[in-house]
């Protein structure tokens, strides 16, 4: 793909070399992605730049700016979310609708991702930690990524939507495939291939329903009339990716954190009530989706000019780490009296699934906590990343015992 020139709206010191696929800007391998990425943009780049790479497009790199463009539908529309840009880009409902087009469809998913919902589901979140942990405890060590943290939410993400169990390798595949590229023949193949899998489990669901979201959607009505078969395929779409992919690998990360710190180990093994705070801290310091928009109509902010067509990325999971809303942004501290990240957003597209991810995660602690109270990493190569809209540790070895 030949490097685009700089456009005729964008000043020369907005621009900066940025591989939303490399996003240290080297091949050396990193300790500590999350800060290395925060570090070399909020450091070194403008608070909103323009990169020449992935055919060109804005990129926003600190908390406030963020909040503004998520909240600016008017000016930054959700309706394309692919860099670069591709003819019939996906679509994922509620997501790629810009309010107050996306509320009928929230309205319609709140109810099963809500705290009530989620509180009810605790026993079964439970089942699946002490399930999975049961599966290594004795092995004495285990490679925690396939083992548990992706396992873990995508069990359970599954068993809600009333997707075959025996499928997750599968389906998790697709996922991490999906989110490593922007090709545009690639995307769509893999769009396609998820929505022939989400068709096929929604024509099954309509012969014999049951107690799952896919059932339930069924009989969802959208301001007054009954849902359409694309409307519940891009529903279920967006769930998919969502459910395969973001708590996983914030999982991943938090516990590598907590893997190189045996006295926060001891101290939340033996105080089980500061794991709520251990969790957020997490999911500030390792937020993993980056979020597109589109310029919709021209406009001046932050002192930039946008284009029309122009398209922006939102850098979500370094938004935890701007020293200018969290001192000591790359700390570690479940202490911190003030904690501010927009790991899920904000706005009219705050992640419906932000209450489940945080009591995933919450219990997962508590059940290895209980009986792994003490486990370290195994000595090993530098840790491997997936870079791109969605940040992975692509492996995690653990020993105790």
């Amino acid at each position: 793909m030949l490097t685009p020139q700089r456009p005729d709206h964008v000043a020369e010191d907005r621009l900066f070399d940025f591989d939303m696929f490399n996003v240290t800007g080297s091949d050396e391998p990193v300790d500590d992605l999350h800060e290395a990425y925060a570090r070399r943009l909020h450091d070194q780049a403008p608070d909103v730049f323009y990169t020449l790479r992935n055919s060109g497009h804005w990129v926003i790199t600190r908390f406030d700016e963020i909040s503004q463009v998520v909240r600016d539908p008017e000016h930054f529309s959700a309706s394309e979310q692919q860099i670069p840009r591709i003819e019939q880009p996906p679509v994922f409902i509620p997501l790629s609708l810009d309010p107050p087009a996306n509320l009928p469809y929230r309205q319609a998913l709140m109810p099963h991702f809500s705290p009530k919902n989620v509180k009810a589901l605790e026993e079964k979140i439970r089942f699946w930690a002490n399930k999975l942990i049961d599966e290594v405890l004795e092995d004495g060590a285990c490679e925690f990524t396939q083992a548990v943290s992706s396992a873990f939410p995508v069990s359970i993400f599954m068993e809600l939507m009333g997707m075959p169990l025996a499928r997750l390798r599968e389906f998790r595949e697709l996922s991490d495939l999906f989110f490593s590229t922007n090709v545009q023949d690639e995307l769509h193949a893999l769009g396609g291939q998820i929505i022939g899998i989400m068709t096929e489990l929604i024509e099954a669901k309509r012969v014999t329903p049951g107690d799952d979201l896919i059932s339930y959607l069924l009989g969802v009505e959208i301001e007054g009339r009954p849902i359409r078969l694309d409307e519940i395929q891009n529903m279920c779409f967006l769930l998919f990716l969502g459910g395969m992919d973001t708590v996983a690998n914030a999982t991943a990360f938090t516990f590598r954190q907590l893997a190189r710190d045996p006295q926060l180990q001891a101290r939340l093994a033996a105080d089980p009530t500061l794991i709520p705070a251990f969790v957020d801290e997490g999911l500030r310091c390792f937020g993993i989706i980056s979020t597109p928009r589109m310029v919709a109509k021209d406009c001046e902010r932050f002192g930039v000019q946008f284009k029309q067509g122009d398209m922006v990325l939102s850098l979500l999971p370094i938004s935890g780490r701007d020293e200018r809303r969290n001192e000591r942004p790359h700390q570690f501290d479940i202490d911190r009296s003030k904690r501010e990240s927009l790991t899920f957003s904000t706005g009219a597209h705050l992640c419906l699934g932000h209450f489940l991810a945080r009591a995933e995660m919450r219990i997962l602690t508590e059940e290895w906590l209980k009986r792994i109270p003490a486990f370290s990493l195994k000595p090993e190569q530098p840790p491997r990343y997936r870079m791109g809209y969605a940040l992975a540790l692509l492996d995690l070895h653990l020993q105790w015992g």
